[in-house]
């Protein structure tokens, strides 16, 4: 007569602590985290000295930052006298006026970034090192990142005195912060792939602005919003047009880098 051999409940639990984890697949497991971690360690070394290496190279010539901050501060002299006009109506131009001198001033930044590498042979010693591409992109997005930041920390303070306008708002700051991440991660890759050409400082713009045009159209409506004191509903999408830009482009450029600067 057979014998029912169908198990309690509870007996496969005891049955799966009577069969522990072997050492060797301990081992296995902890070597591979080990592993994960050396990794995760290695890629922010990596980024780390990309951007270390072009924050000295710019204190050494100040060469970038110096173009960017004398073109800013050209761009606000010009439509501060060209903009006579009263308080409320200068209220009304001022994220249009601040979105316009941080895009010509970040391009300018990012296409003289890219130029300095290519022309010094930096891209080829880059391409070369034992390091994954995408370590190479955002060293690079993080250093240009860094300039045009200090860039703007002069550049508001100079336009809230000329224009006598109150622009240390904790949102407009935000909104400038999102808007420079979106513009300078997208620049970045556009700046890789225009400074093989022979004509990049007139490549770069046209490839640049017509990508650029959602962030920068967000910006512009934020920044107007917040210095208008408008409720956060009202200018809830454009906010989030930034994040989702910031996201999609860093994405994709995380993604393209490595087959732009091979090819």
């Amino acid at each position: 007569m057979a014998k029912d051999v169908t198990k309690a409940p509870g007996e496969s639990m005891v049955a799966d602590h009577a069969n522990p984890v072997s050492p060797r697949e301990t081992a296995e497991r902890s070597a591979g985290r080990a592993r994960v971690r050396a990794s995760s360690g290695n890629f922010l070394k990596a980024v780390s000295a990309v951007l270390w290496k072009d924050v000295q190279a710019e204190v050494r010539s100040r060469e970038l930052f110096s173009a960017m901050l004398v073109f800013s501060l050209l761009i606000i002299l010009i439509f501060n006298f060209a903009l006579e006009l009263d308080i409320k109506t200068r209220q009304s131009v001022t994220s249009g006026v601040l979105w316009a001198t941080f895009a010509f001033a970040g391009t300018l930044g990012l296409n003289r970034s890219m130029a300095i590498e290519k022309d010094r042979g930096c891209i080829d010693g880059l391409l070369l090192a034992p390091v994954d591409r995408s370590a190479i992109f955002f060293g690079k997005v993080l250093s240009n990142l860094v300039f045009m930041l200090i860039v703007e920390a002069v550049v508001l303070p100079v336009y809230s005195v000329l224009y006598n306008i109150n622009l240390f708002q904790p949102g407009l700051l935000m909104v400038i912060l999102l808007g420079s991440i979106g513009y300078v991660a997208v620049g970045t890759l556009l700046a890789a792939m225009a400074v093989q050409t022979r004509m990049r400082d007139i490549l770069l713009p046209i490839l640049l602005f017509p990508v650029a045009i959602p962030v920068l159209l967000a910006a512009v409506k934020a920044s107007s919003g917040i210095l208008a004191g408008v409720p956060y509903e009202e200018i809830q999408f454009p906010i989030n047009l930034l994040i989702a830009y910031d996201l999609i482009f860093v994405a994709v450029a995380f993604m393209t880098f490595e087959n732009i600067v091979e090819e």
